[in-house]
């Protein structure tokens, strides 16, 4: 049976790296969805998030989640695409659908009889207009890791990362190192995700099979 996997992005996100396969028109957010549906395969299903500019402002909550719910509620894998330009800068992140789509991914869901469980979530970050993703990604080869600059990210996908309840921690050159899978929402770059996307999803499905041992943020802030 295919996969069900919501995406939230960026929908006009045009700080992100040229696609080949985009002609005319300045690549954005929205057709890394299109580059990720032709890596799927044929039975896997996206629903995707955002798709226009749609201001939240003046939005109850029962209004977003009756946008939100029935989207998400029949996925079980949430993909959410970490670009340069995802934030809006001067506007409350709860004025901003990103947030609400981590939020009602994260929740157990329920319509009816049916109840839909907590989501497997993925950070795939995409390349800048430099092709870079040092924006938000920083190797530190002689400590064999690397630095994400999870200040830069909407709060609650900062809140649950590095949020394992026992952490396995090392040191190095004076700072404390995570292994093993530290995040409830782990993060892969764009190269090695398209190179492998059932590892990375099942990498995220695997750690939400443990999501007791993280301490979940559910709640846009």
């Amino acid at each position: 049976m295919g996969r069900k996997i919501f995406v939230s992005y960026k929908y006009a996100d045009s700080l992100v790296e040229a696609l080949p396969s985009v002609f005319f028109v300045q690549t954005t957010a929205r057709h890394y969805v299109d580059e990720l549906q032709e890596l799927l395969e044929e039975d896997d299903h996206i629903y995707k998030g955002e798709n226009d500019d749609e201001s939240l402002e003046g939005f109850k909550d029962t209004t977003i989640q009756s946008k939100l719910r029935t989207k998400i509620f029949d996925s079980s894998t949430t993909i959410v695409f970490v670009s340069k330009g995802m934030k809006e800068r001067f506007t409350a992140e709860t004025d901003q659908w990103i947030p609400w789509e981590v939020a009602y991914s994260m929740k157990v869901l329920k319509r009816g009889e049916k109840t839909s469980g907590t989501n497997a979530v993925l950070a795939v970050v995409l390349p800048d207009e430099n092709g870079s993703y040092e924006y938000y990604i920083e190797q530190n080869e002689a400590c064999g890791s690397r630095t994400l600059k999870t200040n830069f990210l909407f709060q609650i996908l900062k809140d649950n990362m590095f949020n394992v309840k026992n952490p396995q921690t090392r040191e190095c050159n004076g700072n404390t190192i995570y292994s093993a899978y530290s995040s409830y929402i782990h993060t892969v770059q764009w190269s090695d995700f398209k190179d492998n996307v059932t590892k990375y999803i099942d990498i995220a499905k695997g750690i939400q099979e443990n999501l007791e041992n993280y301490d979940l943020c559910k709640t846009v802030k």
